[in-house]
């Protein structure tokens, strides 16, 4: 694994988002307004930070310090666009789920 691959979150609790998804063909302006979204997301208040793998599957998961925080994200006019565009070019499918975490540990124990 990357060194810094994980995001640093804070003792639980706090809100998870997980976006999985399967891509269209090409890239069709995916990576540019990927790397904007993660610029974005960074300066929102109650980021937390993000971890991301992508093959065949996608899975994107952002932390937020609640689920104010992360609605507030959900509705940022950028990112309302590239949810549109997301939904009419990029994805052939995905889904959305939102969950608190109530734990959190790996092979050194809580983080």
């Amino acid at each position: 694994m990357v060194d810094g691959a994980f995001a640093h979150t804070p003792t639980p609790p706090y809100v998870a988002v997980i976006f999985t998804s399967v891509r269209t063909p090409g890239d069709n302006g995916y990576a540019v307004m990927a790397s904007r979204m993660d610029e974005l997301a960074r300066i929102q208040p109650g980021y937390l930070g993000i971890e991301s793998a992508h093959e065949e599957l996608g899975i994107t998961v952002s932390y937020w310090a609640d689920e104010a925080a992360a609605q507030a994200w959900k509705h940022v006019t950028e990112h309302e666009i590239a949810q549109q565009r997301g939904r009419s070019t990029w994805y052939a499918d995905y889904q959305v789920r939102v969950a608190t975490v109530t734990r959190s540990y790996g092979p050194d124990g809580p983080r």
